[in-house]
């Protein structure tokens, strides 16, 4: 019976739990012999405020505008060093 933690700070919408649920038990069935029924897939959400990099916080760099590798964020976490939002992404697709 597989089982597979997915530990993530929160900040995620419900569909792309939902997805990455749904990716991670296709990978598991593909890559496994075990029947769909079998296994189980868990994210557990932690508070940006809960989770540090070198004694920094994810709230921390989302307030300072750098994400834990040093990449640009937009406030809310999300890096925008590598997937642009706004108008320069429609500029570079």
């Amino acid at each position: 019976m597989p089982q597979v933690a997915i530990t993530l700070a929160e900040g995620r919408t419900p569909t792309q739990i939902r997805d990455l649920l749904h990716e991670v038990h296709a990978a598991v069935l593909r890559t496994t012999n075990t029947r769909p029924e079998h296994i189980r897939v868990v994210v557990h959400e932690v508070p940006r405020s809960h989770w540090a990099t070198g004694d920094v916080t994810l709230t921390e760099m989302d307030t300072a505008g750098t994400g834990p590798s040093g990449a640009t964020t937009d406030g809310s976490g999300r890096d925008t060093s590598r997937h642009p939002t706004g108008p320069q992404a429609k500029e570079q697709s």
